[in-house]
């Protein structure tokens, strides 16, 4: 890691904004995909798939710009349980954006579904398989309502620093201060 700074680089803060876009149309989009049985199913599945290999690439590239750049530090006077649940969260965040679209990913690739992005057939990665594309989708579904629970918690905890501990945690990441 380079030295610390007091906010994330603008890299950072754009990929955050960026991603939050995605990632929270990506979560509506795969309700309104498994509640629906109507024409708008393959509309919703025909987003969701590029948008989710989309997301998996911002995501590693958002990795590997957390980890050669840093991240600022945590307030001192910040209580070091909450310190701990911020640093254990975002471990969590970033393997959830990395594995859902995998998990997505080999599930298609188990259901001999393609993936296309850009026009390009994406290599399935997994054999043909109807018990393991089911237990890909339980896990995919599963882990889906838990990041949108922990996405939840992310959003009240950073109306938290802004609103109410005013600390600078929320600037360090808000693009617009």
């Amino acid at each position: 890691m380079n030295a610390v700074h007091p906010r994330f680089s603008p890299a950072q803060r754009v990929l955050h904004w960026l991603m939050a876009i995605c990632i929270l149309a990506m979560l509506f989009i795969g309700v309104g995909m498994v509640s629906t049985v109507r024409p708008d199913y393959l509309t919703l599945v025909s987003i969701h798939k590029p948008l989710g290999i989309a997301i998996l690439v911002l995501a590693l590239i958002r990795l590997v710009l957390r980890l050669v750049r840093g991240a600022p530090p945590l307030p001192a006077a910040m209580p070091e349980p909450m310190k701990l649940v911020a640093r254990l969260s975002h471990v969590v965040l970033y393997a959830l954006m990395i594995a859902l679209p995998l998990i997505g990913w080999g599930m298609l690739s188990a259901a001999d579904y393609p993936v296309m992005v850009l026009g390009v057939r994406l290599p399935a990665f997994l054999p043909h398989s109807n018990a393991l594309h089911s237990a890909l989708w339980n896990a995919h579904r599963f882990l889906a309502l838990c990041f949108f629970a922990l996405i939840l918690l992310h959003l009240a905890a950073a109306l938290l620093h802004a609103l109410v501990r005013r600390d600078g945690v929320f600037e360090s990441m808000a693009s617009w201060r």
